[in-house]
């Protein structure tokens, strides 16, 4: 199995007892869409290593999990921190208007009011705020993704549709950086 054909799932967390369990953390919207799991890809060694999983205890975002073939604490252990992958056909079927991130990797950017921007080319997910790249202008312009901003998915014509903010192209645009005035309110020495 090729990484560029799955999902990451989550990370083993840690060893739970010492037959062999180990906890998953399930980095997904709903956890419990995963709660029959049969089969999981770890990731070892930079290659996608097929497991089958006899046991799968859900515990909100997290599962405690008995692989096959993995049968004492140390064959545990060296699982811990690996990432888990499941091929890209189990993803849940969405909405029409909804999308998964690694689908809209090259659509069109269109504003309501400014038409074209451009393509994107990556999708930013940090702690606060999942962030769409594109390169308008020869910049690179971060959106934020939000139901206010992000309006409209058409996956037949691959565009995106944006209700960008009064001003937010601009601030990519401007090549002046504003600094405060350090003389100000400092008395002289």
């Amino acid at each position: 199995m090729n990484i560029d054909n799955c999902f990451q799932l989550g990370y083993i967390t840690k060893t739970h007892g010492v037959q062999g369990e180990v906890t998953f953390v399930l980095d997904v919207d709903n956890p419990e869409e995963y709660d029959q799991l049969e089969s999981v890809f770890i990731e070892i060694n930079g290659k996608l290593v097929p497991f089958f999983i006899t046991h799968f205890q859900l515990q909100r975002e997290k599962a405690i999990v008995k692989l096959e073939d993995v049968n004492s604490f140390d064959s545990a252990d060296k699982l811990v921190g690996h990432a888990l992958y499941l091929p890209l056909t189990e993803l849940p079927q969405l909405e029409e208007d909804q999308f998964y991130y690694h689908d809209i990797i090259g659509y069109q950017v269109i504003d309501v009011t400014k038409g074209p921007l451009g393509t994107i080319a990556t999708i930013y997910e940090l702690p606060h705020q999942d962030l769409i790249a594109m390169t308008y202008q020869n910049k690179e312009v971060l959106i934020p993704i939000t139901d206010d901003i992000v309006t409209k998915v058409d996956h037949k014509k691959k565009e995106l549709e944006v209700d960008l903010p009064d001003g937010l192209l601009e601030i990519y645009l401007s090549d002046e950086t504003e600094k405060p005035d350090d003389a100000e309110g400092e008395e002289e020495a």
